[in-house]
């Protein structure tokens, strides 16, 4: 396994305990390395951008050799711990209990623990400890949610805003970037996300896909979603269609578990997946990555929404961790987001479905007494492995799930 590396520090330098050293991205994660040591930077093993190798030596720190430590020592590279993995680190003289994700949101926000009081068992820093320390430096005021979890304020910028009265509906214009034309031919090497696309796009090509598309009037969804948002916004989580779609998908994977199931690669056996980890595609600088929100069947549409707020926010920062990117079974990709109806979706191996969702457009319909009405419309495109999955299997669980979003009152009766 090899990483290709970005460093933020370079021979010379000082480095911390807890200074980052440099961000390591594979073709599934992307992940910044830590110095566990206060010392200087005496070399470094890899130029930018080159490919380190796990296992191998990273940068060599020297550190005082009066405090008992051997006078120079190389930092490896090993995988990153998962969030349930709890680490001690003596900082002045004493233990400072932390999970890594607490770590990272204090490092991300410049905090030295240290000055945090830990709130938890053992005087362990929680989230809510760094969030705490967070507002009391910036005055901010905190709201609580339900369960009593203190949740960040959302960025101005993502703020409600008041419906237009009486204004003429905007014109969306694509965004354009700057042309850059040098004359020359450029060669680059495929690394990272890219090259995971590149591995998961030609096992693709081995599956027999057949697609099914449909068109679901969203109106009743769209008036639901507008009452809700300010709920939503109090609990400090942006929520957009895309939780309604998720959770509409894992009620019906469980009339059609088939859906939600995955096939060895001789082909003699189906894996009924318990979970319903529905990824969804999204576009970053990166490249297309696709995370997933675990366990929808069990989750509420608030909590989808939520979880959708920090896989985003992750995406957007490329710090999305392997966990956040694997174990996928399902995937909707919210194309319309950046224009278009209809996509021919190439699913996703070792997953058998996959849907492509298009535009929201405001268009003519007639209701049961032939009137004409203005109906919120979204199209729909589904792919399927053919090899398990037959057409009236799709068009069945795409009309339970077409009923759901058309109908959301309906959804009550089969949430658990």
């Amino acid at each position: 396994m090899c990483l290709e590396c970005k460093r933020y520090i370079k021979e010379g330098d000082s480095v911390s305990q807890f200074d980052s050293i440099c961000e390591v991205q594979s073709d599934k994660a992307s992940v910044t390395i830590t110095s566990r040591y206060d010392g200087i930077i005496r070399k470094l093993h890899y130029n930018l951008d080159e490919i380190a190798y796990v296992g191998k030596p990273l940068v060599d720190i020297e550190i005082d050799a009066s405090k008992g430590v051997a006078p120079e020592e190389d930092v490896v590279e090993t995988p990153p711990m998962s969030h349930e993995e709890h680490t001690h680190q003596e900082i002045k003289g004493h233990k400072t209990l932390a999970t890594p994700a607490v770590r990272r949101l204090a490092m991300e926000n410049n905090i030295k623990l240290s000055e945090v009081v830990g709130t938890g068992k053992d005087n362990r820093i929680l989230k809510e400890d760094i969030l705490n320390y967070l507002a009391k430096q910036t005055g901010a005021i905190l709201p609580p949610s339900p369960k009593g979890e203190i949740i960040p304020p959302l960025p101005k910028s993502e703020t409600v805003p008041a419906a237009p009265k009486d204004k003429a509906r905007k014109i969306p214009l694509p965004v354009s970037r700057p042309l850059v034309f040098s004359g020359k031919d450029k060669t680059e090497p495929i690394t990272g996300f890219h090259k995971a696309m590149v591995k998961t796009m030609s096992a693709a090509l081995k599956i027999p896909h057949f697609g099914y598309c449909d068109e679901i009037d969203l109106t009743q969804l769209v008036q639901l979603r507008e009452e809700l948002k300010p709920l939503a916004q109090i609990r400090g989580v942006k929520l957009s269609f895309m939780p309604f779609f998720i959770k509409a998908a894992s009620l019906g994977l469980l009339q059609y578990p088939i859906l939600n199931a995955s096939l060895d690669e001789s082909c003699q056996n189906v894996t009924y997946k318990a979970s319903h980890n529905i990824g969804v595609a999204m576009d970053t600088e990166q490249g297309l990555i696709v995370p997933n929100v675990k366990n929808v069947q069990v989750c509420s549409v608030f909590e989808i929404a939520s979880e959708l707020n920090r896989l985003q926010a992750l995406g957007s920062a490329g710090q999305l961790g392997t966990n956040d990117l694997t174990g996928g079974t399902f995937t909707l990709s919210n194309i319309g987001t950046i224009g278009g109806t209809y996509t021919k979706p190439v699913i996703l191996p070792p997953e058998v479905a996959i849907g492509a969702l298009g535009k929201i457009q405001v268009l003519p319909r007639f209701n049961g007494k032939g009137e004409v009405f203005k109906a919120q419309i979204m199209n729909v495109s589904w792919s399927a492995d053919h090899r398990i999955i037959d057409g009236a299997t799709m068009a069945r669980f795409s009309n339970l799930w077409k009923s759901y979003l058309e109908n959301p009152a309906s959804m009550l009766l089969d949430l658990k």
